[in-house]
Parts: C-alpha cells; sequence; structure tokens
C-alpha cells in the first residue's frame, strides 16, 4: 500500500504544479507578442493591401495598454505609439481616415490617441484627437439622439456603436471639461436599451433602425432578429469603460451601472456549460451555432471589469472565471514555434450593406470563423489583462485609497488653455502623476479618490490609505494650503484609529517642511530639509539605492532608483527601513492600531515607475507592487 500512497502523493504534487505554472503564464502577453508577430508595422487585414484606419487596430491597442501597464514594460509603449504613428502626421491629420464618411468605428481609435496625448504630451495626437471629436458635433443622429453606425446605415443604431464612440466621447469630455457631453452618453446607452432590449430575456438584440425600413427591422420595434453575442460584447465593454470618467456625482453613471447590472443578469443565464457564450447568444443548441471567442472575452472583460470596480456584485466573478477557462481551453492553440493563437473568431456579422444581411440565425452561421482575427485578439488580450488581476483582488477589495489634492494643488495652463491640476495626481498620466500608482491599486481592487479639502473626521472615516505628497510652497502656489493644528489632530486621531498615512516629501526648497514636520512629527520622524541623491542628467547610479533582505515591505532585495531627497531624522516610535550612505532614506512607524509610511520625496510617479525611461536593472515597479500591498493589508 506504501508505494499506492507515494504515487497518489506524486501525481498530487504533479497536478498542484502545473496548476501553479497555469497561473503564472500571462496569456495577456503572449497574445500581445502574437499580434506583434503579425502586424510589426502597418496595420494591414488583407495581403498587397494598404493599411487601413480599422477599429480593430484600437481594440488590440487598447489590450496592449492594459499589459504595459501590468509590466512596465517599454516594447509594449513603443508599439503602441509605432502603430499610430504609421497614421498620425506632425500637423495631426490621420491617413486613411475621412470624416465626411461618419462611420463611428473610426472614433474607436481616438481612445489610443488620447492615451498617447496624455503620456507624451505630443501635440501631433491632440490635434488628431481634436479632429475625431469634431466630428461627434455633426455626425448623424437618429430623432431621439443616438449616433448612426454609419452614414450608409441610415436611422441604424448597432450595439457595437457604443463602443466604438462613447468611451471616447466621455474621456474627452473629462480630460477637456465638456460636462453637458455626460448627459448627452448617458442618454444614448438609456435608448440603446430602451429601444433593443428583449423584456423576456434581458438580451439587447444587435441593431435598431428608426425608420423600420430596413427588411431586417421588425415593423413594429425596429429591432433586428436576433442577439448576436460580439455585439453584447461590445456593448458590456463600452458599459464598463465609459464608467472610468464619468463624474461620480453624474445622475447618468447610476443610469449606466444599473443598464449594466441588468445586462449581467442577462447574459450570465446564456453561459453555457463549457463557460462559453455561442454566436447566436440564445440558441446554443441549434444546429449549427458554435461558441465565439471574441465574445466570450469582451462578456468576460465586462463582468470580471465590472466586479473589480465595483459596479457589479461579487457573485459575477465565478462567471467571469468560468468563462475565462473556458476560453483557454476551447480556443487557444500553441503552434509548433511556441506562438500562442486564438481559433473562434467569427470574421465580420453585420446587417444590411450589399450583399445583404438580413441578420437571421442563417446568416450569423454563414460568416467565416477564422484564427487571430485582430478583433478577437483584442479582445482577448483585454479579457486577459483583467482575469490576471483577480489573484490580486483578495489583498484590497473595498478598501478606499485617498490622495491628497489640497496641501498639493499645483495648476497649469493646458494646450487648449484651460487651467488644470497638474503634478502627483491619479489623472495626470505624463512623467509627474500617479496614474499609474493609481492603476496598481485597482488592480488589487482598491477604490481610488482624492481630497480637495481639509481632511475631516467626516470625509477621512471611510478611507483605509490617506496619501500626503509634497506639500505646496509660496512659489508652487499663489495661496498655498498649510497644514494647521486642527487638521494635524485629526489626522493623528484617525491613525491611531486604524488608517495608513503615507507621507512623501521632497527636497530642499521644492516642498513646505515646517507645517509637514509638525505632523510627521508625532510618529517619530523628522524631514532634515536636505538634498541628497543628486542626479545630473541621465546618470543613474547617482540614484541608486539597495533594499535588503529583511525589510519588512519589500519581499525581495530591490535597486530601486530615487533621486533628490530629504532624509530622515528617525526616532520612537519610527523605524528607519531603507538607507544609503548612512542616510535613513524611508521610514515606517507603527501608531495605535494604525501605520506611518514616510519618504523624503515623491519617488513613485510615473516617470520612475512606467519603464520608458528607467534602465530595467531598477525595480521601482516592482517593488511599489509590495509597497502598495503593505499599505492596503
Amino acid at each position: 500500500m506504501d508505494w499506492i500512497f507515494k504515487r497518489l502523493l506524486l501525481l498530487s504534487l504533479m497536478i498542484s504544479y502545473f496548476n501553479v505554472q497555469a497561473q503564472e503564464v500571462k496569456y495577456s502577453e503572449l497574445m500581445t507578442q502574437t499580434a506583434m508577430r503579425l502586424w510589426p508595422d502597418a496595420f494591414t487585414l488583407e495581403k498587397n493591401q494598404p493599411a487601413k484606419w480599422s477599429y480593430d487596430l484600437g481594440v488590440i491597442l487598447k489590450g496592449v495598454e492594459g499589459v504595459w501597464k501590468n509590466t512596465a514594460n517599454k516594447r509594449y509603449f513603443d508599439y503602441i505609439q509605432h502603430k499610430m504613428d504609421h497614421y498620425v502626421q506632425e500637423d495631426g491629420t490621420i491617413n486613411a481616415y475621412k470624416m465626411e464618411d461618419y462611420n463611428i468605428d473610426f472614433i474607436n481609435n481616438g481612445k489610443i490617441l488620447l492615451f498617447l496625448y496624455q503620456v507624451t504630451g505630443k501635440e501631433k495626437y491632440l490635434k488628431a484627437v481634436r479632429h475625431l471629436r469634431k466630428q461627434l458635433d455633426t455626425h448623424p443622429r437618429t430623432k431621439q439622439g443616438s449616433f448612426w453606425h454609419k452614414k450608409i446605415y441610415t436611422h441604424q443604431v448597432w450595439l457595437d456603436g457604443l463602443y466604438m464612440g462613447q468611451p471616447f466621447y466621455a474621456e474627452y469630455a473629462k480630460l477637456f471639461n465638456e460636462p453637458k457631453a455626460f448627459d448627452d452618453i448617458s442618454r444614448q446607452f438609456a435608448l440603446i436599451e430602451k429601444n433593443t432590449r428583449d423584456e423576456k430575456t434581458g438580451l439587447l438584440y444587435h441593431g435598431w433602425d428608426e425608420s423600420k425600413e430596413q427588411q431586417w427591422a421588425n415593423k413594429e420595434t425596429g429591432r433586428s432578429p436576433n442577439f448576436w453575442s460580439r455585439a453584447l460584447g461590445w456593448y458590456g465593454m463600452a458599459l464598463v469603460d465609459v464608467l472610468d470618467y464619468f463624474p461620480k456625482n453624474h445622475s447618468g453613471r447610476d443610469t449606466i451601472v444599473a443598464i449594466l447590472n441588468r445586462y449581467a443578469d442577462a447574459v450570465a443565464r446564456f453561459q453555457q456549460a463549457n463557460g462559453l457564450w455561442y454566436q447566436v447568444t440564445d440558441m446554443p443548441s441549434r444546429k449549427g451555432n458554435y461558441p465565439e471567442a471574441s465574445a466570450s472575452s469582451m462578456i468576460v472583460y465586462t463582468l470580471a471589469k465590472g466586479v473589480r470596480l465595483g459596479y457589479l456584485p461579487a457573485k459575477f466573478l465565478k462567471n467571469a472565471e468560468k468563462g475565462y477557462t473556458g476560453i483557454l481551453k476551447e480556443f487557444i492553440e500553441k503552434d509548433e514555434q511556441g506562438n500562442v493563437n486564438l481559433n473562434g473568431t467569427v470574421k465580420v456579422s453585420g446587417l444590411g450593406g450589399k450583399p445583404y444581411r438580413d441578420g437571421s440565425f442563417e446568416y450569423y452561421m454563414s460568416e467565416p470563423v477564422i484564427q487571430n482575427d485582430p478583433k478577437g485578439i483584442g479582445a482577448f488580450i483585454q479579457c486577459a489583462v483583467e482575469m490576471e488581476m483577480v489573484p490580486n483582488l483578495k489583498f484590497a477589495k473595498g478598501k478606499k485609497v485617498l490622495l491628497d489634492y489640497y496641501y498639493n494643488h499645483e495648476t497649469r495652463k493646458s494646450l487648449l488653455g484651460q487651467q488644470e491640476r497638474y503634478h502627483y495626481t491619479w489623472e495626470e498620466q505624463d512623467n509627474g502623476g500617479y496614474s499609474l500608482l493609481g492603476y496598481i491599486f485597482r488592480s488589487y481592487g482598491a477604490v481610488t479618490d482624492s481630497l480637495g479639502v481639509k481632511p475631516t473626521e467626516e470625509n477621512l472615516r471611510k478611507a483605509d490609505v490617506y496619501i500626503i505628497v509634497d506639500p505646496d510652497t509660496e512659489k508652487e502656489s499663489a495661496h498655498p494650503n498649510y497644514l494647521a493644528t486642527p487638521e494635524i489632530d485629526v489626522i493623528v486621531k484617525w491613525v491611531k484609529n486604524g488608517g495608513t498615512l503615507v507621507l512623501l516629501g521632497n527636497d530642499a526648497g521644492n516642498a513646505e517642511f515646517t507645517h509637514f514636520n509638525e505632523l510627521a512629527g508625532h510618529f517619530g520622524v523628522q524631514f532634515n530639509e536636505d538634498n541628497h541623491l543628486m542626479v545630473k542628467n541621465n546618470q543613474f547610479e547617482q540614484g541608486a539605492v539597495q533594499v535588503d533582505k529583511s525589510n519588512p515591505i519589500f519581499k525581495r532585495p530591490y535597486k530601486l532608483y530615487i533621486k533628490e531627497i530629504s532624509s530622515l531624522r528617525v526616532f520612537a516610535p519610527a523605524t528607519p527601513i531603507v538607507g544609503t550612505k548612512g542616510l535613513n532614506i524611508m521610514a515606517i512607524s507603527k501608531y495605535g492600531k494604525g501605520k506611518v509610511f514616510v519618504l523624503g520625496d515623491p519617488w513613485i510617479y510615473n516617470e520612475y515607475l512606467d519603464g520608458r525611461k528607467l534602465p530595467a536593472e531598477y525595480q521601482n515597479f516592482q517593488a511599489t507592487h509590495d509597497w502598495v500591498k503593505w499599505l492596503v493589508k
């Protein structure tokens, strides 16, 4: 019997090993590498054909954006920029784009241009973005106010179009202060649900013809005949993506969240035993119907992101996990060279046109199913990026991270001449912003928010982490807000009751220290108001700081890059945890039920976190993940 036990034990260990290996495989990166191999330069979908301004490209690159944010690997950012630079000229004109076509699909790539503009600040991307935004001003609409799908498809709204246009529209509105746009956006989501939702199943039909003139349109309702799963996938992605930009107090936000919840209930009912969704959603057992890769990826992405960001109940995570397992089993294959490929994506499905597409079940079965369709690849990458965050949600789900916008409140004029907040903000994606740090917190399930007023017992009550960075001096703000005794007392009490406080200073002359030190002193730390680790140009070694193995925050040795800092004086109850050249660099303090982290530098802003500037030997990105987990645990 002993040999049987040993064999069972060995088998158990092998199964456990392979399960761990499967969890460690980052399919988002592997599929991104497939896209980079298939489309290294121009995005051509047919051999010997010129590159088109195709929405497929934006779907892929939105996925690659997530891979870059999850890895801080510069090659992924460079790929995004390289692809867009094939189209966008220095004067902002876009090759292969014609506004007069009024094709809502053409708007989708604008999301990537907004991303590139915010990260790089290059004016050509802004000019291109404004050109796309101009299309929306005159884009044909239904009498109710919804964008037509295309000028050639008169009076028609397809679910696809909500994904193509609305998230771009919302992000632009947030970035360039167009508050009325959010009324328009939420109304368009409500209208398409009203016009296409089936009361019996809760599913939304592929399209709607306001004129009811199309052969495919129901003469009473204007709806197309069937539920197409990829259309539902586009719509779900549009819902969760547009919420990234909606003002939290706008009534339309609640409207969209409610639609998303109704949508999730409906699609979950039509998930099959294999975890997947079929080409025609409600007829999985009808002869010829088949599980479809792009739709399944999109719906899994929608459910997972909706749960992670708190729009959907946690129960839908089980649907997402079941779906992702089914996708990997059914559609992913490796070739002899070790490349990952995606099977099972229908090449196209539409309504009307020439030859005429009547929306029947037979029509949806007639379109070819291919390997490595770009829409499928892009949807899968986005799905994989989201699902690879799921194991981390246990660290911070339900936790709130609050970033001070009151003591640090610098402003500048944007390229459009508008005043904007900048320097260490969640929203800012260029070098001086904390957008990537915010993304990391949210990847662990935390909610990020900002505090633009004095801290009080009330506004700190629901915060788990409160971060104050680089308080303003008079040279940075005409009317700086200084930490005063009443607010200091509030913060100290909040920490004592269990809050986690982060104090990030700067070097001498670049931060306010007198009042900041009054707060820090309660926890056993003082900023020395000096200048160390001064780095000349790109001589990075001048800012190198080595972390040893025994650190209570960082789980393994790291080589960090920290420059132009104030050193720390540390006394009880604080403890220094990182130092260099005889200087205290970082300190932590246990205070009552709470804890405090102190560093004399803003440190983890985008420039030294995103992999675009620092040599790969510096491990700020990896260390930040350890730091974030310590803060929220």
